[in-house]
């Protein structure tokens, strides 16, 4: 089988199916649900999936189509069919990794991709190739063609070199799991005292400005104190 994946092929582990009777369109939505993570969590989100407890999203092909509460209002659906179908090709891609030595619980799928196959065209009965002409033959016009599809599975555990998009997204998980890693317990450093709070001084009546507004202010006080006096 001629696989798609144009990048370095080196140290991935193929599976494919091809002439599936399936939606190709739901077959695109199921494998871009699972790319870019590790084989054991796409299995088990597959198997969730079929269940009927996690819906996918539809980025295309969604016309029409309802959203989901769990997807934040997002357009989603349940396609179980497809759902199970790409998870046999994650299993046998699973098997071929443990066939030729890799380690495939450590490895993620680097590649997922659905696309249409043949085409199987349904033609009307001979002599009655046009519509409402010859009584019966208005329903077989109105038949919808058979359209098979094929999935292709690719895993690796050397992610690097293998998908662009999926090395930015993994350095920047990593970015952040260092962020919040623990700090090693060796060498601790005290936590900084905090200053104690400055006292405010108590307000002072402004100062006149010039020589003769002193004499003015001084006058007056004297003339207070010895109302005062003479009152008492």
């Amino acid at each position: 089988m001629k696989y798609s994946y144009n990048l370095d092929k080196k140290d991935i582990v193929f599976a494919g199916a091809t002439e599936l009777n399936a939606s190709f369109k739901d077959l695109a939505a199921v494998c871009d649900f699972i790319r870019y993570k590790k084989v054991n969590t796409a299995i088990a989100m597959l198997d969730s999936v079929i269940k009927g407890g996690t819906p996918i999203e539809y980025r295309k092909f969604s016309k029409g189509m309802g959203s989901r509460r769990e997807l934040h209002g997002r357009k989603g659906r349940y396609p179980s069919k497809a759902a199970m179908l790409v998870k046999k090709v994650v299993q046998n891609a699973y098997a071929n990794a443990n066939n030729k030595g890799y380690l495939p619980d450590d490895m993620y799928v680097v590649h997922a991709s659905a696309n249409q196959g043949a085409i199987n065209r349904r033609y009307p009965p001979k002599g009655v190739r046009t519509v409402m002409r010859g009584g019966y033959g208005y329903a077989t016009m109105r038949r919808s063609d058979l359209v098979f599809a094929k999935v292709e599975i690719g895993l690796s555990s050397d992610y690097s070199s293998k998908s662009r998009r999926f090395s930015r997204i993994f350095n920047a998980v990593k970015m952040q799991e260092s962020r919040h890693a623990v700090k090693p317990a060796g060498k601790q450093v005290p936590p900084a005292k905090k200053a104690a709070p400055q006292k405010k001084k108590p307000l002072e009546a402004p100062r006149p400005a010039t020589k003769e507004a002193e004499k003015a202010v001084a006058g007056k006080e004297s003339t207070k104190e010895s109302k005062e006096n003479v009152e008492h």
